[in-house]
């Protein structure tokens, strides 16, 4: 949930609420808000050290961060390691089945369209993000996928796959929204999921899920 706190930036509140499937599903996961708010400054704070640029600016409190106001681009961002969930689904894949390089995918941020997938082609013809803007999400989602696979390598953990979403601040192109176990799929040493898998598939131990995580991420 975002509030104005100025012309230049928004206070972000993190719910414990949480839905799948473009919303089908909810429910609550205790906690999961304080979780993702410290998971996604830590990782903010840690991109930021080497050398990308985000719209992240402080923790104000438990649930809150202070960032950047930007314009988001109606893209979300995915890159994958390996085949899961949907992507595993649509071509017939086993879950969890490497893929021979790091496939980076765009689809359209509506969710009364179910999120569509989109072409760079399209991306450009709908004039959603310039030739140059995409470029830059290109190439910074790709060195974001490099560090935050051996951040969590480090503590044990596999990226399997992930979301990134981004937006336009005075001509620059800035890494926004959230990074935390909701956008991006995290398994353990034993390939347990410790991640929104356990909410959508009903897989129990949510809650301990995210807090591993955050135990984790804050080392």
């Amino acid at each position: 949930m975002l509030y104005r706190e100025g012309p230049d930036t928004l206070r972000v509140y993190f719910k414990d609420e949480a839905t799948a499937f473009n919303a089908q599903k909810r429910g609550v996961i205790p906690g999961k808000g304080v979780v993702n708010n410290k998971v996604s400054a830590a990782l903010f704070r840690y991109l930021e050290a080497h050398g990308i640029r985000t719209h992240f600016l402080e923790e104000v409190s438990e649930r809150e961060m202070r960032v950047r106001r930007v314009e988001i681009l109606p893209l979300e961002v995915i890159l994958r390691f390996r085949a899961a969930g949907s992507f595993a689904r649509r071509y017939g894949l086993g879950e969890g089945t490497p893929l021979k390089a790091p496939l980076l995918e765009f689809s359209l941020k509506n969710d009364a369209l179910g999120d569509p997938l989109i072409c760079e082609n399209a991306v450009l013809a709908l004039g959603l993000a310039g030739e140059e803007e995409l470029e830059t999400v290109k190439r910074t989602a790709l060195r974001v996928g490099e560090l935050l696979k051996a951040f969590f390598a480090e503590r044990g953990l596999e990226l399997v796959d992930f979301k990134l979403e981004f937006g336009r601040l005075g001509g620059e192109v800035l890494l926004a929204d959230e990074i935390s176990p909701d956008t991006m799929r995290l398994w353990d040493e034993k390939g347990e999921p410790l991640d929104k898998d356990r909410f959508r598939k009903d897989l129990g131990g949510v809650e301990e899920a995210y807090q591993e995580v955050l135990r984790r991420v804050l080392g």
